[in-house]
Order: C-alpha cells, then sequence, then structure tokens
C-alpha cells in the first residue's frame, strides 16, 4: 500500500530500525514491514500473508495517536509558558504590594456594583448608583456572572484602583502557583495610557508589551509566531487594562470601540468622568459591566491610622511615637470643627490616608493637619500632602541620601513634564529628552557628534603631523583636522537624525532591541535562517542610509570646494567620488548589519526582569555592534588610504579617524546611542536631570516614589506625577506652555478630526445651552455663543488662514490672541453670561456643588473642589462673578500657564 505525506520531512510512524541499505522496519501489532520512501511518496510492505485492512486499520490508529502527541506537546509546551509568565509577573508584582504597604493595616476598598449608567444627579459624579458599598470580592466572579467580556472598575482619584488590580492580580497568581498546571489565564497589568489606538490594535499593543517586559515571549513558537501571540490567542492571558483616563481624549472614542471588539475577557480601569464623558461625547457606549469604588470612610480612615501609627492610644498612652490622638479625637467628634471637618473630606481616598500616614509616620506633628492657617482649602491641604510626601522619602533612610531632596524634586518634575508632554505614564529612558522640538534634538545630536569627533580626528592627525614634520606643523593640523571633520560629522548626521525622525522611519533605531548578540550557540540559533531573512531589508536600509550620507558629504564638499573657488570638473568628480563612497559605506554597514543577526539572540528570560536590565542588554548589544562597524570600516579605509598614499602611517591615520567618527555617528542613530546623547550629557548639563540617572531612579524606586511596570518605571501615583507637573519652577517652561496650549487643542478638537474648526467651538455653547435647558434665543445663550464664535475669528486671523487650524496652528493663534485688544472686553461679557448660567440658585455666588454640574460637560466634575480653591478670591468657599471674569482674563492672557479658567474651555 502507498500513500503521500505532506511535503516536510517527518519521522515514520510507529517503532523502527534501520537498514544497511536504507530501508526501515515498521511494525504494526507483531508484523514488520519494509518502509522504502521516495522524494514525494512512501511504501510499506508486509508479508503476503498480513492483511492489507489489518495494516491500514493499525497505521491510522498509529497516525492519530502520534498527531494526539504532538498536539499535546504543543499545548504542554503553550502550558509552560504560561506558567512562566505567571511566575514573572508574581515575582514583579509581589514588591509593588510589600512597597505599597497593601497588606500592613489592610485598608477597605469597597466598590458597588453598577447596574445601569449612572443618571443626572445635578452634576454630582460621585453620586452612589447601584448596590451599596462591598467589601473586596473576586472581581472575575463578577465579570464571569454576566455577558460582557470586560469589566470596568471605576473611582475618581485617588480611589485606589490600581491597588485594587495589584490585589486581585497577585491573589489570582498566588492560586495559580498552588494549583500548578491549571489552564486559568495569567492576570497581567498593563498601563493603558502609552496605547495608541490609532497606531497599534489592541492585540498588537498587547503582544508588544508582553514581548517587551518578558522577551522569553518574543521567541517564535508554535506555527511560526510568538509565545506572546499564542498565548493571547489560547486566552492564556488575563489583560488589566490599568488608566483609561490616562489616554489622550482624542483617542478615547477610538479605545472604547477596540474594547467593545476585543474578543477575550479584559478589566480596565479608569475615573468614571472620563470614560462617561467619552461615551457621551463621542456616541461609543463601553458595552461593560461596572463596579465602582467607593470613598474611604471615616471609621475606616481613624481605624487605618490608629492600627498603623507608632502607638496605641489606649493601650499604650505613654509608647513613643507619632501622636495621632488629637487628631483622631477630632475626627471622631459628631460636631466637627471647620478644620476637622475638612481634614475629613481629605481623608476619603486610600491615597490621602496612607499619604497622612507616611508623610507623619516619623516626621511633623500630625495636629498640623488641623491648622487652619496653614491650609485653609482642601486642595491646600491635598496639596500638603503631595508636597511632604517627597520630604518624607527622602528623610527616610536618610543615612543612604546620595541626591539632595530639592534637587530630586525638581529632576522628579521634569520627569513629570516629560510624561504630560509625550502623553504617556512610562518613563522609558529611550524617550528621555525627546520631548523638545526637533531642531533642538539635531542641534545636540550634532553637537556632541561634532565635538567628539573633532577631538579624535585632531588628536589622530595631529600626532601624526607631530611625528613626521615637527610640533608647529603638528598644532596646526589639529587647529585645522579638528574643527574640519567635526563641523563635517556634526552636521552630516544631524541632518540624518533629523531625516530619520521626520520621515519617521527611525521607530526601530530608536527603540530599544529585544535581542543580543551571542557568539556561542550559532547553530542552535539558525543562523542560516536568519541572514536568509535580515540579508535585504538591512543592505538595502544599509544603502539607503549611504546614499543619504553621500548626498550630504557630496553637497558639503562641493559647497567648500566652490567657495574655493575650484574649477567645475573638479567640483563634480569629487562629490561623485564622495556620493560614492557614501553608498559603498551604507553598503557595508548594512552587510555588517546582516551579518550580525545571525548571532542575534532573544535576551533571556533571567536579564531582562527589571527597567536597567534593558538598557545594560541594549548597552552591550551597540557597543558590540559599533565595535563591528569601526574595525570593518577602520580596516578597510585605512588599506585603501594607506595604499593610495603610499604611507603606512597614514593608512593608519585614516582607518582610526574614519573608524571611530563613523562608529560614533551611528551609535546616536541607535536607542541608546541617544540616551547617551540627551539623558547622560544634555539633560545634566542643563540640569534637569541627575547624571546617573540609572541609580537615581532606582532610588526612587526603592524610596516609593516610582515603580517597575515591567521594563519601564512609572510614578507611584498619578496624581503626585500630576502636581509634580505644575509646581512652579520645576520643569522646562517650554515644555509645559506647550503641553498646556496642546490640551487645549484637544479639549476644543471635538470632533477628533485633528483639526479645530467654528463648528468645534460652537459645540461648546451648544453643550452648554443643553445642560442648562436655555433657549437658543435666551441673552445668555447668546452671549456664550457670541463669545466663542468671537474667539474662533480671533484665532483665525492669528493664524492668517480662512479654514480649520491644525494643531500647531491652533498653539500658536492660541499664544498670540492675548495681544488682540478687544479680548478683554469679550471676556467681561462672557464672565457675566457665564455666571447667570452656573447660580442656579440666583444667590449672587456658585458654590462647588454649582460648580461642578458645569464641570461635567467636560468630564471635569472631580476637579470641582480644586478649581474652586484656585478662582475663589477671598477664601469664602464661593465664587462671585469678579472671580470668574478674573479667570477667564488670565487664562485667554497667559493659556500657555494652564490656569484655572481653562476649565471652561474643557481643560482642568
Amino acid at each position: 500500500m502507498s500513500g503521500a505525506p505532506e511535503p516536510q520531512e517527518r519521522e515514520p510512524m510507529g517503532p523502527h530500525a534501520p537498514q544497511p541499505d536504507g530501508r526501515d522496519l515498521f511494525r504494526i501489532g507483531l508484523n514488520t514491514g519494509i518502509v522504502v520512501n521516495g522524494n514525494h511518496n512512501f511504501i510499506v510492505q508486509f508479508p503476503a500473508d498480513f492483511s492489507a485492512k489489518d495494516a491500514l486499520t493499525g497505521w491510522i490508529e498509529q497516525l492519530t495517536t502520534a498527531v494526539g502527541a504532538d498536539q499535546g506537546s504543543v499545548g504542554g509546551k503553550l502550558a509552560e509558558q504560561a506558567d512562566a509568565l505567571a511566575l514573572a509577573v508574581r515575582a514583579r508584582l509581589k514588591p509593588e504590594v510589600e512597597q505599597l504597604r497593601l497588606q500592613d493595616g489592610k485598608l477597605p476598598l469597597r466598590w458597588r456594583l453598577m447596574l445601569e449608567k449612572a443618571a443626572d444627579h445635578d452634576g454630582d459624579s460621585d453620586a452612589p448608583t447601584g448596590k451599596a458599598p462591598a467589601p473586596p470580592a473576586d472581581l472575575a466572579d463578577v465579570l464571569a456572572q454576566t455577558e460582557s467580556r470586560w469589566l470596568v472598575v471605576l473611582g475618581r482619584a485617588g480611589s485606589g484602583k490600581t491597588a485594587l488590580a495589584l490585589r486581585f492580580a497577585l491573589a489570582h497568581l498566588d492560586a495559580r502557583v498552588r494549583t500548578r498546571g491549571t489552564a486559568t489565564p495569567v492576570p497581567v497589568i498593563f498601563s493603558l495610557g502609552s496605547w495608541d489606538p490609532a497606531a497599534l490594535s489592541l492585540r498588537d499593543w498587547l503582544i508588544g508589551r508582553l514581548e517587551r517586559d518578558h522577551t522569553f515571549l518574543a521567541v517564535h513558537g508554535p506555527g511560526d509566531i510568538t509565545w506572546a501571540e499564542a498565548l493571547m490567542s489560547e486566552e492564556y492571558v488575563l489583560p488589566i487594562l490599568d488608566g483609561f483616563d490616562e489616554l489622550a481624549p482624542g483617542l478615547r472614542g477610538m479605545a472604547l470601540e477596540e474594547l467593545n471588539n476585543f474578543l477575550l475577557p479584559l478589566i480596565v480601569t479608569s475615573r468614571r468622568a472620563d470614560i462617561e464623558a467619552t461615551a457621551e461625547q463621542t456616541g461609543v457606549v463601553p458595552y461593560a459591566v461596572a463596579v465602582e469604588l467607593a470613598d474611604v470612610t471615616l471609621d475606616d480612615a481613624v481605624a487605618y491610622l490608629e492600627r498603623t501609627s507608632h502607638r496605641r492610644f489606649l493601650r499604650r498612652p505613654n509608647a513613643s511615637g507619632t501622636d495621632w490622638a488629637p487628631v483622631l479625637r477630632e475626627l471622631r467628634e459628631q460636631r466637627q470643627t471647620p478644620a476637622g471637618a475638612r481634614l475629613a473630606a481629605v481623608l476619603t481616598t486610600p491615597l490621602m490616608v496612607t499619604l497622612a500616614r507616611f508623610v507623619h509616620e516619623s516626621g511633623p506633628d500630625p495636629s498640623d493637619l488641623l491648622d487652619t492657617g496653614k491650609f485653609g482649602t482642601r486642595e491646600a491641604l491635598e496639596n500638603h500632602l503631595l508636597d511632604s510626601f517627597l520630604a518624607a522619602a527622602y528623610r527616610r533612610d536618610a543615612y543612604t541620601l546620595r541626591w539632595d531632596p530639592e534637587h530630586a524634586q525638581r529632576w522628579l518634575g521634569y520627569l513629570a513634564a516629560h510624561l504630560t508632554e509625550l502623553r504617556t505614564p512610562d518613563i522609558e529612558w529611550w524617550r528621555l529628552g525627546t520631548s523638545v522640538r526637533l531642531r533642538w534634538l539635531m542641534l545636540r545630536v550634532g553637537v556632541t557628534v561634532g565635538v567628539f569627533c573633532a577631538i579624535v580626528a585632531g588628536l589622530v592627525y595631529g600626532a601624526e603631523s607631530l611625528l613626521l614634520y615637527g610640533p608647529l606643523p603638528g598644532l596646526l593640523t589639529v587647529a585645522l583636522t579638528g574643527p574640519t571633520n567635526g563641523l563635517a560629522m556634526g552636521l552630516t548626521f544631524a541632518l540624518m537624525h533629523g531625516f530619520v525622525s521626520r520621515m519617521q522611519v527611525g521607530g526601530p533605531m530608536f527603540e530599544p532591541s529585544l535581542m543580543e548578540i551571542r557568539l556561542s550557540g550559532w547553530k542552535k540559533n539558525r543562523v542560516g535562517k536568519k541572514l536568509r531573512e535580515s540579508f535585504r531589508p538591512r543592505v538595502a536600509g544599509g544603502l539607503a542610509g549611504g546614499l543619504l550620507f553621500g548626498l550630504l558629504w557630496a553637497l558639503g564638499s562641493a559647497m567648500i570646494t566652490a567657495a574655493l573657488r575650484y574649477p567645475a570638473p573638479v567640483i563634480a568628480l569629487n562629490s561623485a567620488i564622495l556620493l560614492a563612497a557614501g553608498i559603498g559605506l551604507g553598503g557595508v554597514l548594512g552587510l555588517v548589519a546582516a551579518l550580525g543577526a545571525g548571532f542575534e539572540t532573544v535576551i533571556p528570560r533571567e536579564t531582562s526582569a527589571h527597567p536597567p536590565d534593558l538598557l545594560n542588554t541594549n548597552r552591550a548589544t551597540v557597543l558590540k555592534q559599533l565595535l563591528t562597524v569601526g574595525l570593518v570600516i577602520g580596516i578597510g579605509w585605512g588599506v585603501v588610504f594607506g595604499a593610495a598614499s603610499r604611507s603606512a602611517l597614514a593608512g593608519a591615520g585614516a582607518g582610526l579617524v574614519s573608524g571611530v567618527m563613523i562608529a560614533l555617528g551611528t551609535g546616536t542613530m541607535t536607542a541608546w546611542g541617544r540616551w547617551v546623547v540627551l539623558a547622560r550629557i544634555w539633560l545634566p548639563l542643563s540640569g534637569w536631570l541627575p547624571t546617573d540617572l540609572d541609580a537615581f531612579l532606582q532610588d526612587a524606586w526603592k524610596r516609593n516614589i516610582l515603580r517597575r511596570v515591567g521594563a519601564v518605571y512609572q510614578f507611584r501615583h498619578a496624581q503626585l506625577r500630576d502636581h509634580l507637573a505644575t509646581t512652579v519652577g520645576t520643569p522646562p517652561e517650554r515644555v509645559l506652555h506647550r503641553v498646556n496650549l496642546d490640551l487645549l487643542f484637544d479639549a476644543a478638537d471635538t470632533d477628533h478630526d485633528g483639526y479645530v474648526t467654528e463648528d468645534d467651538y460652537l459645540r461648546f455653547a451648544g453643550r452648554c445651552r443643553t445642560a442648562y435647558g436655555l433657549d437658543t434665543d435666551a441673552a445668555e445663550a447668546r452671549e456664550v455663543e457670541s463669545f466663542y464664535r468671537e474667539y474662533w475669528a480671533g484665532l483665525r486671523r492669528q493664524a492668517r488662514t480662512g479654514g480649520r487650524l491644525s494643531r500647531a496652528q491652533h498653539r500658536t493663534a492660541a499664544g498670540a490672541l492675548a495681544a488682540d485688544p478687544d479680548l478683554p472686553g469679550q471676556v467681561a461679557a462672557f464672565g457675566a453670561a457665564l455666571f447667570k448660567v452656573l447660580d442656579a440658585d440666583g444667590d449672587g455666588s456658585v458654590g462647588e456643588r454649582e460648580l461642578s454640574r458645569y464641570l461635567a460637560l467636560w468630564g471635569l466634575a472631580d476637579d470641582a473642589s480644586a478649581v474652586l480653591a484656585r478662582m475663589d478670591g477671598d477664601g469664602d468657599g464661593r465664587l462671585r462673578e469678579a472671580d470668574l471674569i478674573r479667570a477667564l482674563d488670565l487664562h485667554v492672557r497667559r493659556p500657555h500657564l494652564g490656569g484655572a479658567g481653562s476649565v471652561f474651555f474643557g481643560v482642568a
């Protein structure tokens, strides 16, 4: 009998033994046959007395068993990878839970199941909806009992959403370890704020994050896909997406659509106001079951502070430590003083309760929290706790203190502003310093390359001239060759950096590689296959880069020779030689990169557990690549130049200079090289970051200021990050100014098409009219609409265009509009009309509840208390018409500063 198997080679089914003539024996039961293999067919020969039917039946049985075993082995390997992922995630989360001290005192996190979307509660977004608050329970059970594939955990800033996600993930990971072998999904926490749904699907983004943070999952597994893809496809991962509200406002609608269409179970955390505002503005309703975290009750807060303080007041009255007794007695009083009521209002979120404990654990007297002279408003008290947190963090373990706390606050403030500018919660080392304009990046790269190349060229060529001609010619050679080579190389690589960045072809170049170079185990690394796969794209990329390099060199040489009045044929010949040399250089670099691919292997699991590891591995990889490039270019150019000049010394000098300069310049085109230029040279020189940045970040993590999330750091609390970003004098002004103007654009782009038109501003007026039930011909409605029309007209005049405004145009126009002489009168009329709208009870003032109702139009209801405190001129907790007009006037005159009046344009 015969059959036609698949073309790929397979081992013969059943026990067999090779024969001297190349044939194999094949057994079915007690009968032995002979297997004769052809190119695409096989023949199984049995004795004449053996039944073909029995042979076929036995063959099929063995084939079925083998296929089942093969599938089982794939499933077993997939389960092994899931177990490895669970152990890796658990190992990362346990230190985070310990640093948060979630098990110390156990502050309860209570939540309520949202049975339906919150109705209109007169602007109060924190009004209860659904079931009464419950103690922590298994969110997976809630998700399993509903028809929805995803669950959203709602809560205001600091309400404990991330802490709940941590507790949930670690509890399930612990259970999974105890019941090894189960196929339960592995809960993995992802920071959603770094996802761009316009560029990547949710599935691809999750796979990319798994491969970045757990590089062993980037290895190709079954079906020529990575293990990360396989785990996602087989539902071995339960994604916990933390921070929907961290997404840029213009991306939230697309994100909601992706979440609704995603096929795997999900858990998402978000501030309630942000996700509801997104649903209302975009019309995309989240098809999810929701739970909402309740405020910390006063009894829970008092009990927690009493349990975690250094003394038990009733049992140990003479114990030493922080004396919370007077404060807790005040909080327990049924009739609290204004100071007690203000503190009780602050201690309604887990963040503020834990900050109060941390700040006063071994520091100042907690009774200061009741000082109305220092803290007259709720916002002032919250800002005090946020400011004091850093001081307390650096006060603790002061004997290990390496950095001055004031400098540390400045550096952390820059990092916070940097994250705000890039709109991501992740402190990614390869993106530090990139929040400035491209021309500044090009300048810094060019100056750095130019200075180092000038030093190298001057020293080598000067030493060569010194040996051949003496001291004076040597000094003249240094003065001539150093600046010339430095200027040429600096300008060339600055322009290349700008071209690659502007054309967006350098994404992979400026992101860390998940591979490392190993010379050992080349057979195991499938060198041949990697060479075949990488040869064409890498050589083509090298040629393209070489073409650009050659063009720049040819152009520069032509300009210099033309200025020196060389004949046109000489200029053309010299330029052609340089162009050809550039292309040849690029081809060599591409060939080196292609050959190096054969020795690349995925970073081992044990070396990619923490953020510094990815940096260290990329440093080693880039240095190996640059050493190879330098040797190849240096030796090649040295031989050519030495032969042409008939001087071994000249060839050696030219080879050394060219190899070092090309390696230096090429290094800046990598993620690690750009990090060295920006984060290790320029930012420390300007005072915005310390010299030893890696050690500073690790120290901040140990002091509980930062947390580790995979291969990146994040601020432990988003509220702390936002507070630091707005601290006066902390970040560079140009960064924050641009951030505030960009936020205004995002709010104004109501249809999220990337442009702002008059219709966008008229929608502002429409929201106000709809929310307050105003007729279109009402005086207040007409005045509000008139202002937005005039404001848009002013923007259009400043931009000198009659159509829509792009982000850059809107940013420039909003900053320039401050000089418009008609603006103050328009603001005064707008402020008076808007005040009448906000003053619902007609008492001549606006309270927090009335302001919250208006801010709910923008999804900013949670910020009502802070906005009121910033706008309240006399500190009585009420806004007058003059307060509102003053805030509006300050905003339109200085929109880049992000004043309180920006809330009337949709920005907190």
